[in-house]
């Protein structure tokens, strides 16, 4: 059985050079170079997430120190694994 699965989307001809040429210069697959940048981006897009939640929480409660900082990711992540 296949643990991945195929998905196709459209690219323009130029973007895919690019994406060959960068695939082929770091012994690649096109694959696991599409693969790396998604999951950079979901990682990055977390980050977003964690920033924008930590500028709200910051001006609610007035945070001031690293440590009251550390308390909002900690609740953050709190939240994020409970749904």
């Amino acid at each position: 059985m296949r643990l991945t699965k195929l998905i196709s989307f459209s690219i323009m001809p130029d973007f895919l050079q690019e994406v060959e040429r960068a695939a082929k210069e770091e012994n690649r697959t096109k694959s696991e170079l599409i693969r790396e940048a998604l999951r950079r981006y979901l990682e990055d897009r977390e980050w977003e997430k964690l920033t924008r939640y930590a500028r709200i929480k910051a001006a609610e409660t007035g945070i001031k120190t690293e440590e009251d900082m550390q308390r909002v990711v900690d609740e953050y992540r709190g939240e994020q694994a409970n749904g």
